[in-house]
């Protein structure tokens, strides 16, 4: 209980929301568009269910750590 008390916290929510916006800013400004589009939906969906942005962040961080980014080609 406590822990669902925690996740469901409104400073939780906004620090979710928050880091999976920037990450979101990060992937734009790297030029990933379609990725920086479907994480600022998820820090839409995250300030809801704060469950959804950390799952949308550690996957997000396991595509950058395998060299998924495709970054377009000049």
């Amino acid at each position: 209980m406590g822990l669902t008390k925690f996740l469901g916290s409104k400073a939780t929510r906004t620090l979710t929301s928050l880091s999976v916006a920037r990450s979101a800013k990060r992937e734009l400004d790297n030029g990933n568009r379609t990725r920086a589009i479907a994480l600022a939906v998820v820090a839409i969906v995250a300030w809801k269910w704060t469950l959804v942005g950390m799952a949308a962040q550690g996957i997000v961080s396991l595509i950058r750590r395998s060299g998924g980014s495709t970054k377009p080609s000049a």
